[in-house]
């Protein structure tokens, strides 16, 4: 439905797959205003589309709202989410630490004024020349999950600290990370021992409940793996007791999520329970939850046809999943839709990108209703799209140019990338 005055639901339908339907909470109306302003700006600068536009003003608020629902904990900006880099810089000067994948990540954050002890090299997988880079640039908090990846660590990044990524559970995401990375919590505590004797610091434990995660309990098994390896008697003595809670706090799309304060709840509950007194450093990498709210992503209609099988009609849009909308593979991400003819009369569509490529095709299963009066030229809006998408656009994939952005400050000034 395109009805935004607040977020959407998704339900089971007769037949198979799923609908769009309807529903009210005060996170969502805060979204929602929020959305609006962002497409007013849309609306005054008439950028070519298809196009991001990010509202610095609400990353802060994010940023704000995170900070003091977990004081004392180091925010570390997942920057894959949106490397744009006004939205680092506006990071920068808020104090955030920030979560990397690569030496490109690293050079963007420290451009932007970022200082080198801010920075965590949170990814599993690198070559030795890539942390021998970030040692240089002087980044000295690495992750780890394997004996090969230490190894490359003590011998390019000598005497920097290491935590161990642990494998948990990801159900509730939307987007979940598979076995793809973390080890179980009893080769955890063998790596940081090992860490100790190649003259690494150990550093406490990391995990990741996976990216979009609907449930706020998701945080205790993690936190109670955590705990199991910083207790163990065989860890080194002289380790840190840090756990970073990785991401997976999430934006508005169509399902219901929990509000904040749940999830913080349930965090610092797991934290007293599973540590007392003996409370370890807390860092945590939101990525989405910052920025994903943040931006709307402006889509014009190619064409509109009617479908074959007599099931409504197909609406090709400009944007696809090869220029900002890869994570609708799946329909894994279901976000919520505005139109230019909002108001009219409904009909069940399938979306589509532009590309001659039988596999841009955003949603067929998750049921969208959209005004039948749509045509080519008018515009389809996809709200909360501040995250993995600019990020996620592909070179030039049939010759489409990336997915452009657009930053603004809705309280201050307007500035194009």
């Amino acid at each position: 439905m395109t009805d935004l005055s607040g977020s959407h639901a998704v339900t089971d339908r007769p037949g198979g797959g799923t609908t769009v339907e309807t529903t009210v909470n005060g996170a969502s109306a805060a979204s929602a205003a929020e959305s609006e302003r962002i497409r007013g700006f849309l609306d005054e600068a008439c950028p070519t589309t298809p196009c991001l536009a990010v509202d610095l003003a609400v990353v802060r608020n994010r940023f704000a709202r995170l900070s003091a629902e977990l004081p004392g904990a180091r925010i570390c900006y997942a920057v894959k989410a949106n490397p744009d880099p006004r939205v680092v810089a506006e990071l920068v000067g808020l104090g955030a630490s920030f979560d990397v994948a690569s030496p490109g990540e690293i050079e963007l954050c420290l451009r932007q004024g970022a200082p080198a002890r801010s920075i965590s090299y949170g990814n599993t997988i690198k070559k030795p020349t890539d942390i021998a880079l970030a040692y240089q640039r002087g980044v000295r908090l690495f992750a780890t999950d394997s004996t090969p990846d230490l190894e490359n660590i003590a011998a390019s990044a000598p005497g920097a600290g290491v935590f161990c990524r642990i494998a948990v559970d990801n159900t509730g995401s939307r987007t979940p990370f598979g076995r793809k990375f973390g080890c179980s919590p009893a080769t955890a505590v063998r790596l940081l021992r090992r860490a100790r004797e190649l003259g690494l610091v150990p550093y406490g434990v990391s995990f990741h409940i996976g990216s979009q995660q609907l449930s706020s309990e998701a945080w205790e098994h993690g936190i109670a793996a955590a705990a199991e390896v910083l207790h163990d008697p065989e860890m080194p003595a002289d380790a840190v007791r840090m756990v970073n809670l990785g991401g997976g706090l999430p934006a508005t799309y169509t399902q219901p999520t929990p509000e904040l304060s749940e999830y913080t709840a349930v965090i610092e509950d797991a934290l007293r329970r599973h540590f007392g007194t003996g409370r370890p450093e807390v860092l945590l990498e939101p990525g989405r939850h910052l920025v994903g709210d943040a931006g709307v992503l402006r889509s014009e209609v190619v064409l509109v046809s009617e479908d074959s099988a007599g099931q409504g009609r197909w609406v090709y849009l400009d944007a696809g999943r090869y220029n900002g909308l890869a994570e609708t593979e799946g329909e894994a991400i279901t976000y919520r839709l505005r139109t230019s003819r909002d108001g009219d009369p409904l009909g069940p569509v399938v979306l589509a990108g532009p590309t001659c490529d039988g596999d841009d095709v955003l949603y067929q299963h998750t049921r969208y209703e959209l005004p039948s009066t749509l045509r080519g030229g008018d515009t389809v809006d996809l709200l909360s799209a501040g995250a993995y998408t600019a990020s996620y656009s592909s070179v030039c994939f049939n010759g489409f140019e990336p997915l452009t952005t657009w930053c603004f400050d809705s309280a201050e000034t307007i500035e194009r990338a």
